[in-house]
């Protein structure tokens, strides 16, 4: 990911839900980080996923089902 490329973030109830998803994901071979959460989108869990926005349906897919997550933001 390069810093000029446009990211997205998934958001999710429970920080454990948030290491589950970036497994998920990097299982898949998709660039992704786990980092705090900025403030403007919410206080409730510490961390998200972020990654590429170009792969947010692409990572929707990979968690639908398999993690809840409340939902993806564009940065």
């Amino acid at each position: 990911m390069t810093i000029r490329e446009s990211q997205a973030v998934a958001l999710f109830e429970s920080v454990s839900h948030a290491l589950q998803a970036e497994k998920l994901v990097k299982a898949q071979a998709i660039a992704c980080k786990l980092i705090p959460v900025p403030r403007h989108l919410s206080s409730d869990c510490g961390i998200c996923l972020r990654f590429s926005v170009s792969l947010k349906d692409r990572v929707a897919e990979i968690l639908h089902g398999k993690i809840d997550f409340f939902q993806i933001h564009l940065l």
